[in-house]
């Protein structure tokens, strides 16, 4: 009874902000998520074959079960749902269905204001419920992107830093090899590395698949190498590195920026679109930045946040503006949405 109040009175603050129910489908094509999505659930959906042998999924995501509702019925583009979300996990201690109630601007016309207003519709929401000691934490996908974009690498190598920077672990593998500038994997290098000497200690005139051992050996060594590789690898991963580590209040944000920007002779301009950042001021709320937070959701691309309370988990959400073209929209939709989780309240 508690828990539909507190319900109640979260939806009664999403209405008087200006956001509309949408009930997106429970059921969704599996295969389509997939395709769309990349493999991001694929472990964790719950399937099944229907009648006509199509594999179906409970929907894993609300956010992403949202944008296909929207793109399928055309519904409003502020919208509030109340459901569930279920995901297979491998904490057996942890329960596979999520309870949300959650809001989206589908279509964001204007990045600062709708980023601020998700954010203050969630928190006053938090507050309406009565819960104590809120603080936020909140990063953004999109400075990590101008920072790579800003240094002085290979584009290959931009493009495979930002694309995997949700992985933490295969990120942290890939800084390994730019700073050892080597574009291949460790165990396929040293496997190489191994043959090529192996084989200069061979007849270099033998033909080897119809190919002499010399000429072998050659491209051998250019691989090892890496002639695509380039001098500055280390400097650079030190950069990303020390921006990943910054960590500071929202107040001193400005000075930190502006001061890492100073100290590895970037572009005082580098991080000009952090303004959505920089308005939560206006909340008038504890805020911490974190750098390296909100990797673990592959759709955003901007501002990521989480609202605590008691150092408990109430809600999360961020912006991402590709998720409705990987969905299947003519063209990129900016878009940015968050969900309270009322486990947690």
């Amino acid at each position: 009874m508690k828990s539909k109040k507190l319900s109640e009175t979260i939806i009664k603050n999403f209405k008087s902000n200006g956001f509309v129910l949408s009930e997106p489908d429970v059921l969704l094509d599996s295969d389509y998520i997939i395709e769309r999505s990349g493999e991001k659930f694929r472990s964790s959906m719950l399937t099944f074959d229907n009648e006509d042998g199509k594999t179906m999924c409970l929907r894993p995501d609300l956010t992403v079960a949202s944008c296909i509702s929207f793109l399928q019925k055309k519904s409003s583009s502020k919208i509030y749902y109340s459901g569930q979300a279920y995901r297979r996990t491998g904490n057996k201690d942890k329960n596979f269905i999520n309870d949300q109630l959650g809001i989206e601007i589908l279509g964001s016309k204007n990045q600062i204001q709708d980023d601020f207003k998700i954010i203050s519709t969630i928190l006053s929401s938090v507050k309406k419920i009565k819960r104590k000691k809120i603080f936020i934490k909140v990063g953004d996908i999109g400075l990590f992107k101008s920072l790579i974009n800003a240094l002085d690498m290979p584009e290959r190598w931009k493009l495979r830093l930002i694309r995997h920077f949700w992985r933490p672990s295969y990120f942290e593998e890939l800084l390994k090899r730019l700073e050892t500038n080597t574009d291949i994997e460790e165990g396929t290098f040293n496997t190489d590395k191994k043959r090529f000497y192996e084989m200069k200690k061979r007849d270099q005139d033998k033909a080897v698949a119809g190919r002499p051992i010399s000429e072998i050996l050659k491209r051998f060594d250019k691989k090892i190498k890496d002639p695509r590789s380039f001098v500055d690898g280390k400097t650079i991963v030190k950069i990303i590195k020390s921006f990943l580590k910054i960590n500071c209040k929202l107040k001193e944000l400005d000075e930190r920026l502006l001061d890492f920007a100073k100290k590895n002779n970037l572009k005082k301009n580098i991080f000009k679109d952090f303004k959505s950042i920089l308005n939560l001021k206006k909340l008038n709320q504890d805020i911490i930045f974190i750098a390296n937070f909100g990797r673990e959701v592959e759709y955003y691309t901007g501002i990521v946040f989480e609202v605590f309370s008691d150092k408990k988990e109430i809600a999360r959400g961020g912006r991402y503006d590709d998720l409705l073209k990987s969905l299947g929209a003519k063209r990129n939709t900016p878009a940015v949405g968050a969900a309270i989780n009322l486990k947690n309240i």
